[in-house]
C-alpha cells in the first residue's frame, strides 16, 4: 500500500469515526433480511476495475495528476453493521456500493467513452470489509434520480454465512419512489429495510449528510 493510499485510509477512518462519535442515535435497521435485487446494467465486472488503482471505501475522491480531486454532489458518509435477523454481527463481509454521479452518469464500461456530462472525481464504485463488530464505513454522494430512476445506491454483500446478496438503499420520502418500478415492486414489508433516512452531518465533518443502516441478511 503507498503512503498516499495508507493517509486517505486513515483520513476516511478517522473522519467517519468522528461522525459516529459525535451523532450516535439508533441505527436505522429491520431485523427483515435485505430483499434481493438484481445486479442491473451497470456492476462494473472485475477485469474492468483492474484497469483503475482506485477502489477503496472513499468515493469521493479520486487521484488525478498528483492530486486528489473532490467529487460534485453532496457528500454523504454511510455507515452500519452488517448482522442477520437476529442481530448476530457478521464480521469480514464484503460490502460493495456503486451508483451514479452527481450528473447521472454510471462509471462502466458501457458508459464510456462518451461524451455526456460526467464527473471524473466521482469514484463510482466501492468495498470494504466489515470490522469486528459487523460495522462498516463509506464515504460517497447523496444519490442523485436519472431518466426512469429515483435516487439509489446499489449494494452487494459477500460473506461464506450466507453467499452474495445484490440489493438497491433508497431515500426515504423520496418522491421519486413513487414512480420507481423497482421500488414499487417491492412488498410494504420489504422497503423499511432498504430505505436510508438521511439526518445532518456535523460541519467539521466534510459531510453533508449522515446514514446509519444496518445492512441485515438472512440467519
Amino acid at each position: 500500500m503507498s503512503p498516499v493510499q495508507l493517509n486517505r485510509r486513515r483520513a476516511l477512518r478517522w473522519s467517519l469515526g468522528t461522525v459516529a462519535a459525535l451523532a450516535a442515535p439508533a441505527l436505522a435497521s429491520s431485523r427483515r433480511a435485505l430483499a434481493r435485487m438484481t445486479d442491473g446494467p451497470f456492476y462494473p465486472p472485475r477485469s474492468w476495475r483492474e484497469r483503475w488503482p482506485d477502489w477503496d471505501a472513499d468515493l469521493t475522491r479520486v487521484q488525478a495528476d498528483g492530486g486528489a480531486r473532490l467529487a460534485q454532489g453532496e457528500h454523504l458518509g454511510l455507515e452500519g453493521r452488517v448482522i442477520d435477523v437476529n442481530e448476530r454481527v457478521i464480521d469480514g463481509a464484503t460490502i460493495e456500493i456503486w451508483q451514479c454521479d452527481a450528473v447521472g452518469h454510471y462509471r462502466h464500461p458501457s458508459t464510456e467513452p462518451t461524451t455526456d456530462r460526467v464527473d471524473e472525481a466521482f469514484q463510482g464504485f466501492g468495498a470494504t470489509r466489515s470490522e469486528a463488530q459487523g460495522q462498516f464505513r463509506f464515504r460517497t454522494i447523496k444519490p442523485v434520480p436519472y431518466p426512469g430512476r429515483t435516487p439509489h445506491i446499489h449494494v452487494k454483500l459477500r460473506h461464506a454465512s450466507f453467499g452474495e446478496l445484490t440489493t438497491q438503499l433508497f431515500l426515504a420520502g423520496d418522491p421519486g419512489n413513487a414512480r420507481d418500478f423497482l421500488w414499487r415492486a417491492l412488498s410494504l414489508d420489504d422497503r423499511p429495510a432498504l430505505e436510508m433516512s438521511l439526518r445532518g452531518a456535523p460541519a467539521d465533518s466534510g459531510l453533508r449528510w449522515l446514514v446509519r443502516h444496518d445492512l441485515v441478511v438472512s440467519a
